[in-house]
């Protein structure tokens, strides 16, 4: 990758100036981040549930340290898209993420079957992308009309999460899990289609859009087969 991130101008519109080879620059680059970012964020979830360093972060302690890391990351990765110092800020930012979800991974490894479900939420998640993938590639219309709704929907599931974290409610988790495993897949389909249309032109925002995407999409199928499916001995 090129030791500047080129961003193209798209003030005339969207995806109309931007040439076909500069789309799939930006596609390729953001495919080949991605792919690397998933190492990171196997090793701070690996280290998480080694170290049991995130045990203690729960309820709203946990809420404090997740926030302020995470919109932290990601003001500091809109700082530096720009420049190659905005990847290993990136990468930084899905190691951070791993370490934080190391909780959920340790307590569904702490089922019987714990290591099939991972799997098998992994393997949701591939396939999720796989399908939005394709369907961003067929689909002709502008789906840029999606993005305040999906916003508003983001939002909404966050404040229930929140509440739901010192609720603890097991059927408030599985509606929530429900409703993200289907916004985020929708945000998946928006955010392919933007790059392919040239809406996005930054492989570095477009990896951090996707990354939340997937890792949102991943955590739920979890957190659902953990409560649906968990076996204890």
């Amino acid at each position: 990758m090129n030791d500047r991130v080129t961003t193209l101008d798209t003030s005339v519109g969207y995806g109309q100036t931007l040439p076909q080879a500069e789309r799939q620059r930006v596609l390729r680059n953001t495919y080949w981040l991605l792919a690397l970012s998933l190492i990171p964020t196997v090793l701070g979830a690996w280290l998480g549930v080694s170290t049991g360093i995130t045990r203690s972060l729960s309820g709203g302690l946990g809420l404090i340290v997740f926030m302020g890391g995470a919109f932290g990351f990601m003001f500091a990765i809109e700082k530096t898209k720009n420049s190659a110092t905005g990847i290993p800020v990136l990468l930084g930012f899905t190691f951070f993420m791993g370490l934080m979800r190391s909780r959920l991974i340790a307590m569904v490894l702490g089922f019987k079957n714990g290591s099939e479900l991972i799997m098998t939420a992994f393997g949701g998640t591939a396939g999720v992308f796989f399908v939005m993938a394709s369907l961003a590639t067929v689909i002709k219309r502008d789906l840029s009309g999606m993005s305040k709704w999906l916003f508003v929907g983001a939002m909404v599931l966050m404040v229930g999460a929140i509440i739901n974290i010192f609720v603890g409610s097991s059927a408030g988790m599985l509606a929530i899990s429900v409703a993200a495993i289907g916004i985020f897949s929708a945000y998946m389909l928006y955010d392919l289609k933007q790059i392919i249309d040239g809406g996005e032109t930054n492989y570095i925002s477009a990896t951090l859009a996707l990354y939340l995407d997937l890792f949102n999409v991943f955590q739920s199928l979890l957190a659902l087969l953990g409560i649906m499916g968990g076996e204890r001995d």
